[in-house]
């Protein structure tokens, strides 16, 4: 269940009731007799627990209007917003790690290293080994001849260190089986190009331009 919280006038805050409702009680007299005393015997009145509060600076109503005094509340970060940008060919791309230095530019030769899933998020290859995290980083040329039009626009414009991900849909992706990167291997490279028809996730990192 949501609760929607809204600011109210003060007059309307006096008007509400309040939860510290504490429930009337007797005043009881409390006599103090000293049986060897010279003095006579004094008696003491208790007083009413709203009437301790008032006298302490602290009202139920002052209570009600502000809880900071009742319990403190935490501080809240707001969560960070990754933006998505759209490409004029349908590459989505998340800026998720900027890296520094000069971007890299059409004709640049830059090493990388990357994940590539299913838009489902199944796995499909990667150079990242998944249990021992060695990285086998791969040369690729800014050139939409030798490599995925899609991954070209992603790796355009990224400086080193830089992170992206992106879905990259089949039109800019393997319309060939000659497009960069594939895998040497021929399970991996089997399964690479049996979803070349459907839209891949690519997670980059550029390690250096060349």
């Amino acid at each position: 269940m949501h609760l929607q919280l809204q600011v109210l006038p003060f007059q309307t805050l006096q008007q509400l009731p309040c939860s510290f409702n504490f429930p009337p009680r007797q005043h009881k007299d409390v006599t103090i007799k000293g049986s060897h005393s010279r003095h006579p015997s004094v008696s003491v009145k208790s007083l009413p627990r709203r009437v301790f509060l008032q006298l302490m600076g602290f009202s139920p109503i002052s209570l009600c209007i502000y809880p900071l005094f009742a319990a403190p509340m935490q501080e809240m970060n707001e969560p960070e917003v990754i933006r998505t940008l759209k490409l004029s060919g349908g590459v989505r791309i998340q800026e998720i790690i900027e890296g520094e230095g000069r971007e890299a530019r059409d004709g640049d030769y830059v090493q990388v290293n990357y994940v590539c899933r299913r838009s489902n998020g199944y796995f499909v290859h990667s150079t990242v080994d998944q249990f021992s995290g060695e990285s086998s980083p791969v040369t690729l040329p800014l050139d939409e001849n030798q490599i995925i039009k899609g991954l070209k626009d992603v790796l355009t414009g990224m400086k080193v260190g830089g992170k992206r991900r992106a879905l990259i849909p089949p039109s800019v992706g393997y319309i060939n089986e000659n497009l960069k990167p594939i895998p040497d291997e021929f399970g991996p490279r089997r399964s690479l190009l049996s979803h070349a028809k459907e839209p891949l996730i690519f997670e980059v990192q550029l390690l250096k331009i060349l």
